[in-house]
């Protein structure tokens, strides 16, 4: 089925209501970054054909669905980790109980009612809540959970495919919860043969673990052999941004 367009300032985006397929990412827009569909739905066939294709949907409520696939991406390869010496004393003193996928809909729920910097709402709607829990059911999304006297107190989830991780919020409602919850998620999925994490977005708190800039075409060629289950050397990302 061939594409309507929807005609932005910058360019067209292409409209994927029905079976459309999302379009070839060169078409994507500069300017917003990454903008690269619109419409469509959150469904399970939908979600994992973005995500292996390195799209991921981002909007605010009133919004229609917007797909988006920035270049430059900001990663994190699980052997570059960096955990901050005061981060480090956290985790060695064992404040907190970490836990996987024991509470996921409680960990997305959190993210969603959580302010940001710079963010007037939330873009974790309803919908996006009740599309990621049936990603989880269908075994593609984990959370990783800081417990803290029983209570659940900092957490992050994301999407899982083959041994590519997608990361996608995080919480805290007690100092360096998400951040322990963050570091234990990333030594699991190194456990289990994960080679790179997508961050989506440059901020100054993922480069702070370590995470970095490379660019889209490098990016999709790492993330096509780890959804296969393939393995890749980080030392071999070095056309950065």
């Amino acid at each position: 089925m061939s594409h309507g367009y929807y005609q932005l300032p910058n360019g067209r985006v292409a409209s994927i209501d029905g079976d459309c397929a999302f379009p070839s990412l060169c078409d994507a827009l500069t300017d917003p970054n990454g903008l690269i569909a619109i419409g469509g739905d959150l469904s399970l066939p939908r979600l994992l054909a973005a995500y292996r294709q390195g799209i991921f949907p981002w909007f605010s409520d009133g919004e229609p669905i917007l797909w988006w696939s920035p270049d430059p991406r900001m990663v994190l390869f699980p052997d570059e980790l960096k955990v901050s010496e005061s981060l480090k004393k956290t985790l060695k003193k064992q404040k907190f109980e970490v836990r996987f996928n024991s509470a996921f809909r409680e960990v997305i729920t959190a993210c969603s009612s959580t302010l940001r910097c710079g963010q007037d709402g939330t873009w974790i709607t309803q919908d996006i809540i009740d599309a990621y829990c049936a990603l989880h059911l269908a075994g593609f999304a984990l959370s990783a959970e800081a417990w803290l006297n029983g209570k659940l107190v900092g957490g992050c989830y994301g999407v899982k495919i083959g041994n590519m991780f997608y990361g996608e919020s995080m919480f805290h409602h007690v100092t360096d919860a998400s951040k322990v919850a963050f570091v234990s998620l990333i030594e699991y999925l190194k456990q289990q043969g994960v080679g790179m994490i997508d961050c989506q977005m440059k901020t100054a708190h993922l480069a702070s673990f370590g995470a970095r800039e490379i660019n889209r075409e490098l990016f999709i060629r790492i993330l096509n052999e780890l959804c296969n289950d393939g393995v890749y050397n980080p030392s071999d990302a070095t056309h950065t941004a």
